[in-house]
């Protein structure tokens, strides 16, 4: 498994997203998962299968040290007093006594960012967390994020995938020294395997065009992705990446693609409407 470097921290380039993988069922992709060379998994509180996640973990037999565990707060708890307490909740039903990476899950605008981004200061600084950083966050929001912070922020996980044009937010990642961590990486709903330029890549390379797409996200640098699998054989297949590289011409014509600036989750839902969004790209 390939690594990004951030900061001077190895973050593999793929992880596993566990968003809606529940149960007994969850606890089994992630030990699948990290039997099959994963060393990378993604969580949250608000998912509600940090439990299920840590049993995966403990059942694989792979060592602690040697994966990369993410969870996120979720945004009604990011004042200062209830972040902590759901940093605390969430190493419980993980059974861990520190992450790797901690996250806001998503700005709230009900709650000062300065006080949300003192605690998850305070988690790190108390050992509950290796790193920090923010999701969801856009680029005006996320130079604020990093202005407040003590410590280096170390990834904006966000929706990243080629018919969503995150470059401007890809550099102002790097330029904070950042990872992009990319979910819903596939896209949502298969429409992107059948544009003709994934489904060339494809044929020429002898790969799938999930294959095609992952592989895209991580030749960007500072990219990291988190595809969600929900069978083991899908597992296999998206880390299969690293024996092909596509061409510069292939990475310009998917990255076209974002052209239609196609938006799967929706910030209103989230009760975020007066935060100020940049438009994608």
């Amino acid at each position: 498994m390939l690594n990004a470097m951030v900061n001077g921290t190895a973050i593999p380039v793929v992880g596993l997203g566990t968003w809606t993988l529940m149960g007994e069922a969850c606890s089994e992709l992630v030990a699948d998962a990290l039997l099959l060379g994963y060393r990378h998994i993604d969580t949250a509180a608000y998912y509600k299968n940090e439990r299920a996640v840590g049993e995966g973990l403990r059942s694989s037999g792979i060592l602690r040290d040697e994966i990369f565990v993410t969870t996120k707060v979720h945004y009604p708890d990011i004042a200062p007093g209830d972040l902590e307490r759901s940093a605390e909740e969430s190493l419980k039903r993980l059974g861990m006594d520190t992450v790797d990476l901690l996250l806001i899950h998503w700005p709230n605008p009900a709650i000062p960012l300065a006080g949300s981004i003192k605690a998850l200061n305070a988690v790190r600084n108390s050992g509950m967390a290796r790193h920090i950083g923010v999701s969801n966050f856009p680029t005006g929001l996320l130079a604020e994020a990093v202005h407040l912070s003590d410590a280096p922020l170390l990834a904006n996980q966000v929706e990243y995938h080629p018919y969503l044009d995150q470059t401007k937010l890809h550099a102002a990642c790097r330029a904070a020294g950042m990872a992009m961590v990319a979910y819903c990486p596939l896209g949502r709903g298969g429409a992107l395997f059948e544009e003709e330029v994934i489904r060339t890549a494809s044929k020429r390379h002898g790969k799938s065009p999930a294959q095609i797409v992952l592989r895209w996200h991580v030749q960007q640098e500072g990219v990291v992705a988190i595809p969600r699998a929900e069978r083991k054989e899908w597992l296999a297949e998206n880390i299969d990446l690293f024996d092909f590289e596509l061409s510069a011409y292939e990475m310009t014509a998917i990255s076209r693609l974002g052209s239609r600036n196609h938006r799967i989750e929706d910030f209103g839902s989230l009760k975020c409407d007066s935060l100020q969004w940049d438009e994608p790209g």
